[in-house]
């Protein structure tokens, strides 16, 4: 089974850095569509709402037909405005099984988790997947859970998909892939060298 691969953008966009920024995240966003990744997620928190969904728009536009689908982090609102395929909550966000009681499947929901139990509750709630970390130490995530705690809940939750989130590098991925469904990753994958190098070895 291909690993599924998710690229976080870095949430670095502003009001002001827009206009010159974004062009950075779109070329970003094409090579990773042009090389199969399985997810991309628009991670913008300073962005607002008119802006965030001017650049879901551009990246729905630009993924076409391929099969690597577009989630938007927390706003379920843009996501559907933008015709995004789904959202990817926070721990902290509107409760998963509201969002599903609107919006069916095919829409997909990833939700973050940082234990057993919060990925449990979002399996049964109808997401379909989370992300589980910080598996490896990552500046402000707080303590790293570790590669045996990820391998303990993804055995423990399949076949439902477990992705492996913080702290990923070239030294470290393939052990995450050892133990789970696949991995996440901000600057792992907003390396272009990096981004290129991994997919195509997904393929």
């Amino acid at each position: 089974m291909k690993p599924i691969s998710y690229l976080i953008t870095e949430g670095k966009l502003t009001k002001k850095n827009f206009q010159t920024e974004s062009e950075k995240v779109l070329r970003i966003i094409r090579g990773a569509v042009e090389v199969g990744i399985s997810l991309i997620q628009i991670r913008e928190k300073n962005l607002s709402a008119r802006l965030l969904l001017e650049l879901t728009k551009k990246v729905v536009e630009m993924r076409g037909k391929s099969p690597t689908k577009i989630l938007l982090n927390d706003r379920v609102d843009i996501a559907v405005l933008a015709g995004a395929d789904g959202v990817h909550l926070p721990s902290t966000s509107i409760p998963t099984e509201v969002i599903r009681r609107y919006f069916p499947k095919p829409f997909l929901i990833g939700v973050s988790c940082h234990d057993y139990l919060e990925c449990e509750n979002a399996m049964k709630a109808g997401a379909d997947f989370v992300t589980f970390g910080p598996v490896f130490s990552t500046p402000g995530k707080g303590f790293p859970k570790g590669l045996q705690a990820l391998s303990d809940v993804a055995e423990k939750l399949k076949p439902f998909p477990v992705l492996g989130l913080g702290g990923i590098t070239q030294q470290n991925y393939q052990d995450v892939l050892k133990v789970c469904r696949g991995f996440a990753a901000i600057r792992f994958f907003n390396d272009e060298e990096n981004l290129k190098k991994i997919c195509r070895k997904f393929a």
